[in-house]
């Protein structure tokens, strides 16, 4: 990256002498994601998220290391790769401007050799899936945000790969296009084994789909498994909401051994408790024997708040120590 002087002084002094910053997007990372895996691959702007999925889709070839797809080396055996992958990039779309929805279908089929009757076939059961059936005539132009996405996902199956990388494929959309897309996604990873690799900022997204998450930051992996072992990681303490018919007796409830009271009203309360010390099964009961208990809610720490306490450990380790 130059580095520019500020000022009038500083542009002159570029044009004979520019200063550089090398940035490393991944340094020596180093996973594996079995088949009929849906992976989720989060990280903060500029932590080196696209940067994997250009590399393992072949659009980007890595300065060192070794990175294989289906036994295939995305960027060396580019054409016989990407007719194995489906790629969305949420900020990007593969159609055609100006061509109604439909051509840019017909013209993906042209491009990856479809047989005709199996592509109508896969391409008219996408279109009932996705509901785009009353956008086929529609140029690209013309659509919305959430319907355009709901198009280009539809396009990136076409050809039925057998990996998905989906790079931030709900940003901006609404309400209901979300749902529609992340039902999509989980009903093609269940039904048909594609092996998905997602990558966004919506955490909802994330505890939605993904059964195992790769944390990526400063271009190296921090964390790599489930979201209940990324929390107990970071933060072991859980929440319990309590509508209670009677009044709260604080100093009762404080009196039970790895809980503290964090909301204590007239008739509600909110616990925090470590599930290592005492059980949820367990605390309920001595609850319930002191208290007539109307309705109870358990909560995990929000996965934002995991994920922000993350980065922040990150970012208080010494260089030496990053990505350990």
């Amino acid at each position: 990256i130059a580095v520019r002087q500020p000022g009038f002084r500083g542009a002159v002094r570029g044009l004979f002498s520019r200063q550089y910053n090398e940035v490393s997007a991944l340094n020596d990372i180093s996973f594996s994601i079995n088949r009929g895996e849906l992976v989720g691959y989060i990280g903060p702007n500029g932590a080196g998220k696209s940067t994997t999925i250009k590399i393992l889709s072949g659009i980007l070839v890595p300065d060192a290391g070794i990175c294989q797809v289906n036994g295939l080396t995305p960027w060396r055996q580019r054409q016989q790769h990407v007719a194995n992958i489906g790629v969305v990039f949420g900020q990007r779309t593969q159609l055609w401007w100006d061509l109604p929805v439909i051509e840019s279908f017909d013209l993906l089929a042209r491009i990856y050799r479809l047989a005709p009757d199996r592509y109508r076939q896969v391409r008219d059961a996408l279109v009932e899936t996705m509901q785009i059936g009353n956008l086929l005539n529609t140029p690209v132009r013309q659509l919305s945000l959430g319907q355009r996405m709901r198009c280009d996902i539809v396009a990136s199956l076409l050809h039925e790969p057998s990996i998905l990388f989906l790079d931030e494929p709900t940003i901006g959309l609404d309400a209901v296009s979300k749902l529609a897309v992340r039902e999509f996604v989980a009903q093609l990873n269940r039904d048909k084994q594609v092996t998905v690799i997602l990558t966004t900022h919506d955490m909802d997204d994330i505890e939605a789909l993904c059964e195992r998450i790769i944390v990526i930051g400063n271009g190296d992996i921090l964390s790599d498994g489930s979201l209940e072992s990324l929390r107990a990681s970071v933060d072991t303490q859980r929440q319990l909401k309590l509508d209670l018919a009677g009044g709260v007796k604080a100093l009762e409830i404080i009196s039970i051994p790895g809980v503290s009271v964090s909301v204590a009203e007239d008739q509600s309360l909110t616990l925090s408790y470590d599930p290592r010390e005492i059980t949820t099964s367990e605390l309920i009961r001595q609850l319930a024997e002191r208290y007539e208990v109307r309705d109870l809610f358990v909560e995990s720490t929000p996965i934002e708040k995991v994920i922000a306490e993350l980065y922040r450990r990150e970012a208080l380790k010494p260089d030496s120590q990053r990505g350990s």
